[in-house]
């Protein structure tokens, strides 16, 4: 009961902290996630604490539906946030990111898993592909803001989109990983099966079937006769439902779950654009999207220092995760976007701010749950200390860098705005 109580009243704290540091932080060069993960290495200190938080690769399929849970609402909130039609034009750059910059950092990541860490090539494309996605969850700081508030500028676009879409195209490579663990060579393979079903079909039926789930709900939520509507009841809590059809639909058929609820999101969007409703479900799916971050990443903090997530942690490892983060990922977007017209402040800070999270997280659980890999736990280690650098780096940068960028371009953003307001003396 002791335990019990303790818990309670610390998930109440955790829920005050979620309202209260946002407003408290947005001025410093911190972040939300760095708070959560410090807050979670501080309590897993404690007796009590440490002995709750056990290694991940113990509790796979938990971590994998709380991961999971997490990132979908995430998704939710990122599609409903974007002003912008699709199209090839339009989302040019997001295109790039997706079909060269991905797939060169995947290549990447496993050669140097492979060289480095002397992973099998199974281990290698799992820890790789885990590590490609720019992570819904923890991009909100580079995200575009609120729907219909015109602060779509191309980097904080090109990072929203990107991870809307991202999490659920890296499903292919990690179905490969372990379809290797099943094998054990790329000649056992159905390289045919893998293309058509893993790639085509479930990439394409995904985003096809979530657009015509969200358009469908669209239709009840924006063009019903006046009294029934959804959209007069005034409750963003009906973003989780259309979030949880999307999801539910999309993974019934075997497609892409996380393809699907972006997609969806994306057809909800479009059914009524300039609805302020729209507003009213994405701050909703928001505030129960930093609910569960907060609470995954102070879990999060607690096993990296409690749960011994880094004890198998190697040089070589230490060595992955800087060279993933600070050349890797920002050498294999920069060589999609060459040739795109955006300027070179545009595409460093697209290149740069890719931050790696709780989608990592999910898709180790998931391919562990679904076969064996060797040298687990050095690839929870690695994995582990990534997220952890990223989450410290682009925490403490992304406020200055976004700030300095809209200054120098001289948009009306959240960031100068921001300036604005601190640099207005009070009464």
């Amino acid at each position: 009961m002791e335990i019990y109580v303790l818990v309670v009243a610390g998930f109440g704290v955790l829920v005050l902290l979620t309202a209260w540091l946002p407003m408290v932080l947005r001025a410093l060069p911190l972040s939300l996630p760095i708070c959560c993960v410090g807050i979670g290495a501080a309590l897993s200190l404690l007796p009590a604490i440490a002995d709750l938080t056990p290694h991940p690769a113990s509790h796979l399929t938990l971590i994998e539906h709380a991961s999971e849970a997490v990132v979908v609402i995430s998704l939710m909130g990122a599609g409903l946030k974007i002003d912008r039609l699709i199209g090839l034009r339009t989302w040019s750059v997001t295109w790039r990111l997706l079909g060269i910059g991905m797939p060169l950092t995947i290549l990447a990541l496993t050669a140097l898993g492979s060289a480095l860490l002397g992973l099998g090539l199974a281990a290698a494309l799992l820890l790789a592909s885990s590590l490609a996605p720019t992570d819904p969850v923890l991009a909100s700081d580079v995200q575009v803001g609120h729907p219909a508030e015109d602060h779509e500028d191309e980097p904080r676009f090109a990072l929203t989109s990107e991870a809307g879409l991202n999490d659920g195209l890296a499903f292919p490579f990690v179905n490969l990983a372990v379809a290797l663990a099943g094998t054990g060579s790329l000649t056992g393979l159905s390289w045919s099966h893998w293309l058509s079903v893993d790639v085509l079909w479930k990439v394409v039926v995904g985003a096809v079937l979530g657009a015509t789930v969200g358009r469908a709900l669209g239709w009840l939520t924006f063009h019903l006769p006046n009294v029934s509507k959804l959209s007069r009841t005034g409750d963003g809590f009906v973003a989780l439902g259309v979030t949880c059809i999307a999801y539910g639909c999309v993974q019934a058929v075997d497609a892409y779950g996380f393809v699907g609820v972006f997609a969806a999101a994306l057809g909800l969007r479009s059914s009524s654009r300039g609805h302020a409703y729209h507003r009213k479900m994405h701050d909703y799916a928001e505030e129960l999207e930093r609910l569960l971050m907060m609470v995954l990443l102070v879990g999060f903090g607690a096993v990296l220092v409690g749960g011994g997530l880094l004890h198998a942690l190697t040089w070589p490892a230490v060595a992955f995760a800087l060279i993933g983060l600070l050349v890797v990922r920002p050498l294999s977007c920069w060589i999609g976007l060459l040739g795109s017209g955006r300027s070179l402040a545009d595409r460093a800070v697209v290149s740069i701010f890719g931050i790696r999270g709780l989608g990592t997280v999910y898709y180790l659980a998931f391919a562990m749950g679904h076969a064996t890999f060797e040298r687990t736990d050095l690839i929870w280690a690695t994995a582990g200390l990534t997220v952890l650098l990223s989450i410290l780096g682009h925490g403490v940068t992304v406020t200055p860098v976004l700030r300095a960028l809209d200054r120098r371009m001289g948009r009306d953003t959240q960031s100068a705005q921001l300036d604005l307001k601190l640099a207005v003396p009070r009464p």
